[in-house]
Protein backbone atom coordinates (compact mmCIF):
# COMPACT_ATOMS: atom_id res chain seq x y z
CA UNK A 1 0.00 0.00 0.00
CA UNK A 2 1.23 3.45 -0.82
CA UNK A 3 2.08 6.02 1.95
CA UNK A 4 1.13 9.22 2.18
CA UNK A 5 2.29 11.61 4.32
CA UNK A 6 1.06 15.09 5.39
CA UNK A 7 3.50 17.93 7.31
CA UNK A 8 1.54 20.22 8.79
CA UNK A 9 2.08 22.12 12.58
CA UNK A 10 -1.45 23.93 12.48
CA UNK A 11 -5.19 22.69 13.69
CA UNK A 12 -6.23 23.52 9.99
CA UNK A 13 -3.54 20.37 8.25
CA UNK A 14 -4.16 18.27 11.43
CA UNK A 15 -7.91 18.02 10.19
CA UNK A 16 -7.09 17.34 6.76
CA UNK A 17 -4.95 14.46 7.89
CA UNK A 18 -7.70 12.73 10.48
CA UNK A 19 -10.77 13.87 7.29
CA UNK A 20 -8.41 11.40 4.42
CA UNK A 21 -8.12 9.08 7.28
CA UNK A 22 -11.31 8.63 7.55
CA UNK A 23 -11.32 7.82 3.80
CA UNK A 24 -11.44 4.41 2.08
CA UNK A 25 -8.77 4.87 -0.22
CA UNK A 26 -6.09 2.82 -1.03
CA UNK A 27 -3.18 4.50 0.99
CA UNK A 28 -1.90 4.60 4.51
CA UNK A 29 -1.18 8.37 5.82
CA UNK A 30 0.89 9.32 8.18
CA UNK A 31 1.57 12.76 9.60
CA UNK A 32 4.49 14.95 10.67
CA UNK A 33 3.59 17.89 13.02
CA UNK A 34 6.97 18.82 14.11
CA UNK A 35 10.05 21.09 12.46
CA UNK A 36 12.69 18.50 13.88
CA UNK A 37 10.96 15.39 12.68
CA UNK A 38 10.58 16.59 9.31
CA UNK A 39 13.98 15.45 7.65
CA UNK A 40 15.11 13.10 5.46
CA UNK A 41 16.08 9.88 7.79
CA UNK A 42 12.33 10.03 9.00
CA UNK A 43 10.76 10.47 5.68
CA UNK A 44 13.08 7.94 4.43
CA UNK A 45 12.13 5.61 7.22
CA UNK A 46 8.40 6.26 5.69
CA UNK A 47 9.18 6.50 2.22
CA UNK A 48 5.89 7.97 0.68
CA UNK A 49 4.79 8.55 -2.68
CA UNK A 50 3.06 11.92 -2.37
CA UNK A 51 4.11 14.29 0.85
CA UNK A 52 1.38 17.35 0.70
CA UNK A 53 2.40 20.37 3.20
CA UNK A 54 -0.82 22.39 3.85
CA UNK A 55 -0.34 25.00 6.82
CA UNK A 56 3.61 24.80 7.23
CA UNK A 57 5.95 28.11 7.28
CA UNK A 58 9.27 26.27 7.21
CA UNK A 59 11.62 26.41 3.98
CA UNK A 60 12.10 22.59 2.78
CA UNK A 61 15.13 20.34 2.94
CA UNK A 62 16.13 20.36 -0.42
CA UNK A 63 17.53 16.60 0.37
CA UNK A 64 13.92 15.87 0.84
CA UNK A 65 12.06 17.53 -2.14
CA UNK A 66 14.64 16.55 -4.70
CA UNK A 67 14.01 12.27 -3.67
CA UNK A 68 9.93 13.15 -3.21
CA UNK A 69 7.35 14.69 -4.63
CA UNK A 70 6.37 17.28 -2.68
CA UNK A 71 3.79 19.19 -3.01
CA UNK A 72 2.58 22.51 -1.14
CA UNK A 73 -0.31 24.87 -1.08
CA UNK A 74 -0.32 28.55 -1.14
CA UNK A 75 -3.18 30.30 -0.68
CA UNK A 76 -2.89 33.18 -3.61
CA UNK A 77 -3.10 32.85 -7.30
CA UNK A 78 0.95 32.31 -7.95
CA UNK A 79 2.82 33.40 -9.03
CA UNK A 80 1.64 36.39 -7.61
CA UNK A 81 2.05 36.52 -3.71
CA UNK A 82 4.80 34.44 -3.69
CA UNK A 83 6.45 34.52 0.27
CA UNK A 84 4.73 34.39 3.50
CA UNK A 85 1.88 35.68 5.16
CA UNK A 86 -0.53 35.56 2.15
CA UNK A 87 -3.74 35.82 3.71
CA UNK A 88 -3.15 38.70 5.94
CA UNK A 89 -1.20 40.38 2.50
CA UNK A 90 -3.86 39.64 0.57
CA UNK A 91 -6.52 41.59 2.74
CA UNK A 92 -4.23 44.55 3.36
CA UNK A 93 -4.69 44.63 -0.63
CA UNK A 94 -8.60 44.50 -0.38
CA UNK A 95 -8.17 41.27 -2.44
CA UNK A 96 -12.02 39.71 -2.14
CA UNK A 97 -11.67 36.59 -3.50
CA UNK A 98 -8.01 34.62 -4.36
CA UNK A 99 -7.14 31.19 -5.77
CA UNK A 100 -5.09 27.96 -3.41
CA UNK A 101 -2.47 27.00 -5.63
CA UNK A 102 -1.13 23.47 -5.24
CA UNK A 103 2.36 23.48 -6.29
CA UNK A 104 5.62 21.33 -6.41
CA UNK A 105 8.29 22.21 -4.13
CA UNK A 106 11.58 23.39 -5.48
CA UNK A 107 14.68 25.58 -5.42
CA UNK A 108 12.59 28.89 -5.70
CA UNK A 109 10.46 29.62 -2.69
CA UNK A 110 6.85 29.37 -4.01
CA UNK A 111 7.88 29.21 -7.27
CA UNK A 112 7.34 25.26 -8.30
CA UNK A 113 5.48 23.53 -10.72
CA UNK A 114 1.45 24.16 -10.57
CA UNK A 115 -0.73 20.85 -10.51
CA UNK A 116 -4.09 22.54 -9.79
CA UNK A 117 -5.80 26.10 -8.58
CA UNK A 118 -9.21 26.17 -7.22
CA UNK A 119 -11.12 29.49 -6.16
CA UNK A 120 -11.43 30.62 -2.85
CA UNK A 121 -13.32 33.59 -0.87
CA UNK A 122 -11.66 36.26 1.83
CA UNK A 123 -14.80 37.14 3.35
CA UNK A 124 -15.28 36.89 7.39
CA UNK A 125 -12.34 36.19 9.78
CA UNK A 126 -8.87 34.28 9.25
CA UNK A 127 -10.76 31.38 10.88
CA UNK A 128 -13.13 31.54 8.68
CA UNK A 129 -10.82 31.88 5.61
CA UNK A 130 -8.90 28.92 6.96
CA UNK A 131 -11.20 26.53 7.59
CA UNK A 132 -12.87 26.77 4.00
CA UNK A 133 -9.52 26.66 2.58
CA UNK A 134 -8.82 23.43 4.62
CA UNK A 135 -11.81 21.70 3.01
CA UNK A 136 -10.70 23.17 -0.81
CA UNK A 137 -6.86 21.45 -0.20
CA UNK A 138 -8.30 17.72 0.95
CA UNK A 139 -10.75 17.98 -1.59
CA UNK A 140 -7.27 18.84 -4.42
CA UNK A 141 -5.61 16.29 -2.26
CA UNK A 142 -8.14 13.44 -3.23
CA UNK A 143 -8.11 15.00 -7.00
CA UNK A 144 -4.22 14.64 -7.17
CA UNK A 145 -4.08 11.25 -5.78
CA UNK A 146 -6.82 9.87 -7.98
CA UNK A 147 -5.46 11.61 -11.32
CA UNK A 148 -2.66 11.40 -12.97
CA UNK A 149 -1.40 15.42 -13.27
CA UNK A 150 1.46 16.18 -14.39
CA UNK A 151 2.32 19.93 -12.49
CA UNK A 152 3.28 23.29 -15.22
CA UNK A 153 5.27 26.03 -14.71
CA UNK A 154 4.04 29.06 -13.22
CA UNK A 155 2.91 31.68 -15.88
CA UNK A 156 2.26 35.95 -15.27
CA UNK A 157 3.86 38.50 -13.51
CA UNK A 158 5.99 37.54 -10.23
CA UNK A 159 4.96 39.27 -7.40
CA UNK A 160 6.56 38.45 -3.52
CA UNK A 161 4.44 39.33 -0.18
CA UNK A 162 7.18 40.55 2.47
CA UNK A 163 6.50 37.63 5.53
CA UNK A 164 4.44 39.86 8.58
CA UNK A 165 5.57 39.77 12.23
CA UNK A 166 4.04 39.86 15.39
CA UNK A 167 4.56 43.07 15.59
CA UNK A 168 2.52 43.74 12.65
CA UNK A 169 -0.32 42.84 14.57
CA UNK A 170 -0.41 46.57 16.35
CA UNK A 171 -3.04 48.77 15.46
CA UNK A 172 -0.99 51.81 15.36
CA UNK A 173 -2.49 54.37 12.67
CA UNK A 174 -5.11 52.86 10.58
CA UNK A 175 -8.03 54.98 9.22
CA UNK A 176 -11.60 54.42 8.21
CA UNK A 177 -13.84 51.31 9.80
CA UNK A 178 -13.16 49.23 7.22
CA UNK A 179 -10.14 49.07 7.44
CA UNK A 180 -9.91 48.26 10.84
CA UNK A 181 -12.38 45.51 10.71
CA UNK A 182 -10.37 43.93 7.94
CA UNK A 183 -7.21 44.28 10.11
CA UNK A 184 -9.10 42.69 12.72
CA UNK A 185 -10.60 39.91 10.96
CA UNK A 186 -7.19 38.81 9.17
CA UNK A 187 -5.49 37.75 12.43
CA UNK A 188 -8.88 36.29 14.07
CA UNK A 189 -7.86 32.58 13.35
CA UNK A 190 -5.88 29.99 15.78
CA UNK A 191 -2.47 29.92 16.71
CA UNK A 192 -1.86 33.79 14.97
CA UNK A 193 -0.87 36.81 17.07
CA UNK A 194 -4.48 38.82 17.15
CA UNK A 195 -4.89 42.78 16.07
CA UNK A 196 -3.59 44.59 19.24
CA UNK A 197 -3.29 47.94 21.30
CA UNK A 198 -1.04 48.67 23.61
CA UNK A 199 -0.89 51.06 26.80
CA UNK A 200 1.63 51.52 29.22
CA UNK A 201 0.34 49.00 31.72
CA UNK A 202 -2.22 46.46 29.43
CA UNK A 203 -2.54 44.98 26.15
CA UNK A 204 -5.54 44.76 24.36
CA UNK A 205 -6.14 41.83 21.51
CA UNK A 206 -9.21 42.63 18.87
CA UNK A 207 -11.12 39.10 17.81
CA UNK A 208 -14.37 38.64 16.82
CA UNK A 209 -15.22 41.83 14.89
CA UNK A 210 -18.40 42.83 13.48
CA UNK A 211 -18.73 45.99 10.69
CA UNK A 212 -22.14 48.41 11.03
CA UNK A 213 -22.38 51.11 9.55
CA UNK A 214 -21.09 53.53 11.76
CA UNK A 215 -18.95 51.15 14.37
CA UNK A 216 -17.42 47.70 14.70
CA UNK A 217 -18.16 45.71 17.43
CA UNK A 218 -15.51 43.16 18.89
CA UNK A 219 -14.03 41.44 21.83
CA UNK A 220 -11.21 42.07 23.60
CA UNK A 221 -8.94 40.11 25.82
CA UNK A 222 -6.65 42.43 28.23
CA UNK A 223 -3.35 41.67 29.35
CA UNK A 224 -1.01 43.14 32.05
CA UNK A 225 1.86 43.96 30.83
CA UNK A 226 5.17 42.92 32.20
Amino acid sequence: MNKILLISNKIYGKEIYHKLKLLNLPYKFYLINQKEKFNFKNIKNINPKYIFIPYWSSIVPKNIYINYECINFHITDLPYGRGGTPLQNLILRKFKKTKITAFKCDDILDGGNIYLKKPLSLNGSAKEIFTRASDKIFKMIIEILNKKIIPKPQKGKIFKFKRRNQADSKITTIKGLRNIYDFIRMLDAEEYPKAFIDTTHFKFEFSNAKIYKNNITASVKIFNKK
